[in-house]
């Protein structure tokens, strides 16, 4: 009896520990179950919102893709405010998704300085007498403020019974800026348009162009349709003067040009002379744009120039690498033939912008400071980011053009 009795305890304890095993193994599998599911749920859920992240990014992009062309037309002023409101409604990691045509985060990301330090010049009120001060244009605030306007500002103060206004010939540029920072700026028609319904009646045009390129061309044509709407209309002479003929072909400009540029960059360099720099084994290169017009001779010029002053040390190059001589690579062998080992670029354009920050002293493989790096033939490349419009001795040439304009029968 007390065996039987034994035996049926021992069956209960094995079934009631068997459930308990059972009924534990059942709750860890439910337990797998829902973090499996807890686990499908989130995932599907990234996926949901990695895809709506994308498509409000794909939104911005076009409509970044949309400003970003050289003819306003009568939606761009709408079209500005609607990429910059959609731009502001992303989160920071959407932001980062922005990618199109020309699109980036960048676009509206990067910090170029502050805007409000510039005056875009479109006001009203302008009397008889204007003086439109027309430039490429360049999204980067500081550079704007610093170059473009510090020319006006020039012009202004040297000329205080004209007013003096702005124009950009680049569209791209005048929407970028509207759309970022909501300032605007005129093109040539709007401009040339005040002009007009303010009564102007002497209108010099003094362009900030480096020479008489593509750009002037245009700029020449724009005002040539105009020119009945007033009772006289002068356009001043380019940064660098008349072409020449050839490459050895110098002027007054091109030499006081080089004179001061060189001085600049000497100074902000830290040395005495450019003599002391040379003793250094330090060349100073000067990055233009190029270009496939005629003008493209003035580059040549430029060198010449400097070889005429005795600059032995300063060379002349350029981002598209027109003419030949001038390319990147090119340059480098002059420098390397030369002997120096020590380089500092520096841009020979009017405005520090996109291609002086950017081709000049980036970080990408293709950028002058990589590819003199990637040369193995240098001590170091150091870069010197600023435009020309912002020396002295620069403003005060186009005051000249000016004047000179003004002068003119």
């Amino acid at each position: 009896m007390k065996r039987k009795t034994m035996l049926a305890l021992m069956l209960a304890v094995s079934m009631t520990c068997s459930m308990g095993a059972a009924t534990t193994a059942m709750a860890a599998d439910d337990s797998a179950t829902e973090e499996s599911a807890d686990e499908s749920t989130e995932a599907a859920d990234t996926t949901e919102a990695s895809d709506e992240d994308q498509k409000a990014a794909d939104n911005v992009a076009a409509l970044i893709d949309k400003i970003y062309v050289q003819e306003r037309t009568d939606t761009t002023d709408e079209d500005c405010k609607a990429a910059k409101e959609a731009w502001d409604a992303l989160t920071d990691a959407q932001k980062e998704l922005v990618e199109g045509e020309n699109a980036d985060p960048d676009y509206f990301g990067r910090d170029t300085g502050d805007a409000s330090k510039d005056d875009p010049r479109n006001q009203d009120e302008i009397g008889e007498n204007e003086l439109l001060v027309v430039s490429f244009g360049t999204s980067f605030n500081d550079s704007r403020a610093e170059d473009v306007k510090g020319i006006e500002d020039a012009l202004a103060e040297a000329y205080p019974d004209w007013s003096v206004r702005r124009a950009f010939t680049a569209q791209i540029i005048i929407n970028h800026v509207q759309a970022r920072d909501d300032e605007k700026i005129d093109n040539m028609d709007q401009a040339l348009e005040r002009a007009i319904d303010n009564g102007v009646k002497n209108l010099v045009v003094q362009p900030t162009h480096l020479m008489h390129g593509a750009e002037y061309d245009e700029l020449t044509e724009a005002v040539e349709s105009y020119k009945d709407k007033f009772e006289s209309v002068k356009i001043a002479e380019p940064l660098l003067g008349e072409v020449g003929t050839d490459e050895t072909a110098v002027n007054e400009d091109k030499a006081e040009v080089a004179e001061a540029i060189t001085s600049e960059a000497v100074k902000t360099a830290g040395f005495d002379s450019l003599d002391a720099a040379k003793e250094d084994g330090t060349a100073f290169v000067f990055m233009g744009h190029g270009t496939s017009h005629t003008a493209k001779i003035s580059y040549s010029q430029m060198q010449t120039q400097m070889n005429d002053l005795g600059y032995d040390n300063v060379f002349i190059g350029t981002v598209e690498g027109e003419p030949e001589d001038t390319s990147c690579e090119a340059v480098i062998g002059k420098l390397k033939a030369a002997g120096y080992k020590k380089v500092i670029l520096r841009p020979l354009m009017v405005v520090a912008g996109d291609h002086a920050n950017n081709d000049m002293a980036g970080d990408d493989d293709d950028s002058w400071k990589s590819q003199f790096e990637a040369s193995g033939a240098f001590n170091s490349i150091d870069t010197q980011i600023a435009g020309l419009g912002g020396i002295d001795a620069i403003q005060q040439i186009y005051v000249a053009h000016t004047q000179a304009a003004i002068d003119a029968e």
